[in-house]
């Protein structure tokens, strides 16, 4: 299957939690007008109901993520 540029840069929950190197988890990502699964690998091991980002895609359904932290949520100071 074909890289899916639509998915990068968007924003997800954990479903479940990845284990970096050892497996992928599950991320729930708000994508054309809804809400996709895709199996989510990082470099290190993400709880279960980590935001993250997605930077890559594998295609197949797979994607790369980081924990993200949405800078306006941020408090001022």
């Amino acid at each position: 299957m074909a890289r899916d540029d639509a998915v990068i840069g968007r924003t997800g929950e954990l479903l479940i939690g990845t284990r970096g190197t050892l497996g992928p988890g599950e991320v729930l990502v708000r994508v054309r007008g809804g809400t996709e699964a895709f199996l989510a690998w990082s470099d290190d091991p993400l709880p279960k109901g980590t935001t993250v980002l997605v930077v890559d895609s594998r295609g197949t359904r797979q994607v790369d993520v980081i924990e993200w932290a949405d800078p306006l949520d941020a408090p001022a100071g």
